[in-house]
């Protein structure tokens, strides 16, 4: 299966921009409910006002607030950076921390960005169960469950480790190019022959 979303979509990749572990992370927490294309753009802004962590933590949070109010759930996100900012700064050295658990000691961060964090930049092997993830793997028999630890555990059962990073990229092109939410293009989408099509 894994083989022929890999040959449906060649150039599947995080479509979060990650030059910086720390970056990537931030935006990790701003795309809650938020399109990644948004997300990159809101971001650019923020990172050419605050270049560094350190620049960040010290910001003034109505600051940070204004810039990235377009990403939505301001109050939120905004406690969110900051709190990893802090983390970053103050508790871990200047790193980001390769253990999922410890990132998830910071606000905003779930497993799902969790895994994506020490997938992108440790290569550990992860998986990223968002809506499109979830969906797909649902609809394609991978999973029984619907909510995202119990298909999580379900995936790393029949996912290669080598895999993993990838699936979530591939789902999620699967997800935005044939199995839409509403009105699925099942007839040219790539696992067709094996999809128990629960649409």
């Amino acid at each position: 299966m894994t083989d022929a979303l890999r040959r449906a979509f060649p150039d599947a990749a995080c479509t979060l921009d990650h030059e910086e572990p720390e970056r990537l992370a931030v935006r990790g927490i701003l795309s809650a409910q938020c399109t990644d294309k948004r997300v990159n753009i809101t971001s650019a802004e923020l990172f050419l006002r605050y270049k560094t962590m350190d620049d960040l933590l010290a910001a003034d949070p109505c600051d940070v607030a204004d810039i990235i109010k377009p990403c939505g759930l301001t109050k939120s996100k905004t406690a969110a950076v900051l709190d990893f900012a802090n983390k970053y700064c103050n508790y871990w050295g200047h790193t980001v921390p390769d253990d999922p658990d410890v990132l998830m000691t910071c606000k905003g961060v779930g497993r799902k960005i969790a895994n994506l964090i020490i997938g992108e930049i440790y290569g550990i092997p992860a998986i990223v169960v968002d809506t499109h993830c979830k969906r797909v793997s649902y609809r394609v028999g991978l999973t029984d469950n619907t909510d995202p630890d119990k298909v999580l555990t379900d995936l790393n059962k029949v996912i290669r480790d080598d895999d993993k990073i990838a699936f979530g990229h591939l789902a999620v092109e699967l997800g935005r190019t044939y199995c839409k939410a509403q009105n699925p293009d099942c007839g040219n989408c790539p696992l067709n022959e094996c999809c128990r099509k629960r649409v």
